[in-house]
Parts: C-alpha cells; sequence; structure tokens
C-alpha cells in the first residue's frame, strides 16, 4: 500500500515528482494521521492540497489527516553519514573495520557518487545495493557507488569480544481488527497479533481470523459430570493458530451457531505446556482482518558477527576438480550464493500451532558459490527430548549422538548467519525443512528471507522417473552418498542442484 500511496503522490504534480514517504504516525488521542513527505523541489499550495487529496483517500473516516511536506536537498555529509548508517544496518562484519576515510562521498551532475574501502574476503556482492536501496528511502535524487579494495590487514584489525551481544528483541506484529462486534467479551479489540508471531508466553493475546475448522467436544469434570468444548482453527493468511475454547453456560448456543468461513476475534491465554505452547481461549466476539490485508515485513535480529558455536568448514569435493569431469559452470549460477541443507528431526510435525511441534537433531549445509561447492556446515542438536526407535533406525542417530551437541537456541543464530544473503536450497525445502529452521530462527530473534529452490519440481521439470526421491534422481546421476543423514543428503541434494541446473540453463522462480 505505501507504494501506491507514493506513486499517487509523485503523480500530483513535477514539483513532488521524486517525493518519498518519510513515515506515517498516528496520534490516536487526537485522532489524526500524519504523513510526513520530503522533496527536492519548491512545492507550491496546489501541491499540498493535491498530497492532502491523496492521503484522504486511505485515512479512515472516523480520522482526520495531516500532511506534512518539507524540501530536503542533502549535501555531501549527510549522505556519508546514511551510507555508514547503511553498512552498519546491514552488514555488522563489514562497519566493524571500516574508519571514517574508507568512505567517500562527492557530488555530480546526476546525485551522489560514494566509494566503500573493504577487505575483499569480507565484502558482500550485494553491499552497494543495499545501501543504494537505503540512500533512496532516506532522500530524493540518484546514487551510485563501488566497493573498493581495501589495504587494510584484517588480522591487524581490532575485533570486539566474541561474547559482546547486540540488544535487540524482535517486535510482536500487529493489524486493525475491523467490523468488531461484542459476542461475548466485555471490551471492544482493536489490535490482533499475527499468528505467524504466535511465539510469546502472555496472559492476554488477542487473534483475529477466519475460521477453517470447527469441532465439538466433550469432556468429564472432577465432578464427573459431562461439559463441552470446542476445537477451533483460525487463519488470519500469516499462519494458523489451533484454539481450545471453553463456552460459558449463557453465550453456548451462540458459539454452536458458528460455522466454517466466520470470522471472529479470539481473547485468550498462550501458555508453555511440555515445551510447547498452548493457546485457550476466554471470549470470543466477532471481527475481520483488514480487506486486502498485505502482512508487513518482521523485523530480524542483525547479523551476528562471529560464529559462537558452530563454525563453517572449507570444502573441497574431488569431482569438483577432477579434469575429466565437466566442470563448465552454467552463467546463471555466477554472481549468486545458495545455501543447500537437509535435516533430522524428531518426527515430520512442522507446524508450532498444531500439538507437539518436533524438534531438529541434525543440520547438515552447504555453500554454493559461483557454481562451485565451498563450504560445509554439520552438526548435531541436542532436542532436549527422547527419540523414537523408529527416528533412530531411519538416521542411525541415537541418544548418545545428541545428548552433549548445543541446543536448538545455540545453533540457530550460526545457521542464520551461515544462510544470510544466500537462496536456499533443498529437497521438498518449501514442504518440510524450512519451516523447521524459519521457525526455530525466528524464535531466536532472526528472520529467514523467504528465498528458495525446490529440487523436487526443478526434476520433475526436467527429468523422467518413476518417482523424485532424493536417493531416486541421486542414481540418475551416479551420485552416491548415505542416505537419511543431513549432511550427506545436503551434498547430494547440492549436486543434483548443479546438474539439473546445467541441464535448464537459467534458474527457476525464487
Amino acid at each position: 500500500m505505501t507504494d501506491e500511496i507514493i506513486n499517487e503522490i509523485r503523480s500530483v504534480g513535477k514539483n513532488l515528482s521524486r517525493a518519498i514517504l518519510r513515515g506515517i504516525s498516528l496520534d490516536t488521542a487526537g485522532k489524526t494521521v500524519t504523513a510526513n513527505i520530503i522533496t527536492d523541489e519548491a512545492f507550491t499550495a496546489a501541491d499540498q492540497a493535491g498530497a492532502d487529496a491523496v492521503i484522504r483517500k486511505y485515512v479512515p473516516e472516523y480520522f482526520k489527516s495531516k500532511v506534512v511536506i518539507s524540501k530536503l536537498t542533502p549535501d555531501v555529509e549527510m549522505v556519508k553519514k546514511k551510507v555508514e548508517e547503511a553498512v552498519s544496518s546491514y552488514f555488522k562484519a563489514v562497519y566493524a573495520t571500516l574508519s571514517k576515510d574508507d568512505i567517500k562521498v562527492e557530488k555530480t551532475e546526476n546525485g551522489y557518487y560514494y566509494v566503500i574501502s573493504v577487505a575483499p574476503s569480507i565484502a558482500p556482492s550485494n553491499l552497494c545495493e543495499r545501501v543504494n536501496d537505503y540512500l533512496q528511502s532516506q532522500f530524493c535524487g540518484s546514487f551510485s557507488g563501488e566497493c573498493v579494495e581495501s589495504e587494510k590487514n584484517l588480522q591487524d584489525l581490532e575485533v570486539e569480544e566474541r561474547h559482546d551481544e547486540i540488544e535487540f528483541e524482535t517486535p510482536v506484529r500487529t493489524f486493525q481488527i475491523e467490523d468488531f462486534k461484542v459476542l461475548e467479551g466485555e471490551k471492544i479489540r482493536t489490535t490482533a497479533v499475527y499468528m505467524s508471531d504466535l511465539n510469546l508466553v502472555s496472559d492476554e493475546v488477542v487473534l483475529c481470523g477466519t475460521i477453517e475448522d470447527i469441532r465439538e467436544r466433550t469432556y468429564k469434570n472432577k465432578k464427573d459430570v459431562e461439559k463441552t468444548y470446542f476445537n477451533f482453527v483460525l487463519s488470519d493468511t500469516t499462519s494458523r493458530a489451533y484454539v481450545t475454547y471453553f463456552p460459558r453456560l449463557k453465550t453456548i448456543e451462540k458459539i454452536k451457531q458458528l460455522k466454517v468461513g466466520d470470522s471472529i476475534v479470539c481473547t485468550g491465554l498462550n501458555e508453555s505446556f511440555n515445551g510447547n505452547l498452548r493457546y485457550t481461549a476466554k471470549t470470543i466476539d466477532f471481527g475481520k482482518t483488514p480487506k486486502g490485508f498485505v502482512p508487513e515485513k518482521r523485523a530480524s535480529k542483525p547479523v551476528p558477527k562471529y560464529y559462537k558455536t558452530v563454525t563453517p568448514q572449507p570444502f573441497t569435493d574431488f569431482e569438483q576438480t577432477y579434469l575429466f569431469k565437466d566442470r563448465t559452470v552454467p552463467s546463471c549460477l555466477k554472481g549468486h550464493t545458495f545455501v543447500v541443507f537437509d535435516l533430522e528431526t524428531t518426527g515430520l510435525n512442522s507446524s508450532p500451532v498444531s500439538g507437539n511441534m518436533d524438534k531438529i537433531i541434525e543440520i547438515g549445509a552447504f555453500k554454493i558459490c559461483d557454481g562451485e561447492i565451498t563450504e560445509s556446515f554439520s552438526t548435531f542438536v541436542n532436542p532436549e527430548r527422547k527419540l523414537s526407535e523408529e527416528i533412530i533406525n531411519l538416521t542411525g542417530i541415537t541418544e548418545d549422538m545428541v545428548a552433549d551437541a548445543p541446543k536448538t537456541e545455540e545453533v540457530m543464530p550460526d545457521f542464520y548467519k551461515f544462510c544470510y544473503g544466500s537462496i536456499l536450497v533443498g529437497h521438498n525445502i518449501a514442504g518440510f525443512d524450512f519451516k523447521f529452521v524459519d521457525h526455530y530462527c525466528a524464535n531466536s530473534g532472526y528472520i529467514l528471507e523467504k528465498k528458495m529452490i525446490d529440487t523436487i519440481p526443478l526434476s520433475q521439470e526436467l527429468l523422467f522417473l518413476s518417482n523424485y526421491k532424493l536417493n531416486t534422481i541421486a542414481d540418475k546421476f551416479n551420485i552416491e552418498f548415505n542416505h537419511h543423514r543431513a549432511i550427506d543428503d545436503a551434498l547430494a541434494t547440492a549436486k543434483i542442484f548443479i546438474e539439473l541446473i546445467k541441464m535448464k540453463k537459467s534458474l527457476p522462480n525464487f
């Protein structure tokens, strides 16, 4: 919606054609929505009136609207400061090596041009792209830049202690409830928590969504009297929530009238039970998610500066250096970094809200840079629960092998760092593996980019096989591996991925 608003404002007139929307604020006491707009041209009363009309269209009738337009033309020092901010926000490791003289900015006929001196071993390929995006969100005008090789020796740089942590608390996202109507509650609820963010323990959590399933059940209380309760499955498009509700006598008949497709608001308790979160509604009312609801991107902790628990290892594969093997790298792989990973888990339940979600017991991953497998990431993970005989027999991973392994919350920051800036690849990654790492990374405050390539549909597009299991595809390419161990499965998937891209000669959508 923000893009739509600013595009309309830019169409008001040439003086606002390069305007940016710096922010929108809400004064609940004064019931006023204020939009702050920046332009690099002198503006007129007609421009102000046009911007006012645009913002008024997007503000609910019961709120007043206000537009503040400011003319701002940055100078060299302002741009330099914002370049520093961008590097500090997006590339902590790079920023730690910079001095004031490592960033230079000059004004050009077309805008501003900057140069960043970076040690080549830590310079990310998308540094200038991210800096440009940040500058364009702060100022009007055109920005371009480049990274040049620094003469500094990284070993001579003073670095912070590895145990220093950046304080960061991932905010819980909320949205405005529309068409709220009391059914049995006593308060008017105006905001609800995203169901995908329902990983907090709280005495009062408000959810709003559409009923996808409703079941009426019975139980016997301590006096052996049969009572009714309900199980709901709700969706707000970001995720699903499984809700248990014990109705009041005076409202039970109203609750029985609810059906699949109804939109409701639940206010209740989210508590930890046997290591998992469980949501129990106290009251149910009517309400809807906003029309045309588009979830906002969740904020993530900055990338950790250092690996603390699991350190990646350089990887050299004999087949990659074999003289008689076709080592041609498709051009579409160059300039990209992929992380191919696989997991072993305690079971198949990958949903945090559907009961007892399973845990990761092994992560295996390989990094592909410019078409070559260059690094490996491998660790067992202590699931803090017993392994079933079925899992032990399937994977060969025993209780003793995971007993002294790091716990999930210790591993995920390192895994996030290993994956940062890469396209994720896996065999059934979207249907299984990503759900686990996405959930457990988010629990630690790290939000993975959903840029994924799944080798199952890619194989189905390019190969004609009896099935598309990993070992079947591996046999097709004469790849031998120890199936059902994460590190071996990940390596086989990485090799398969490269071979499939050689066949396709282009990357699939991600």
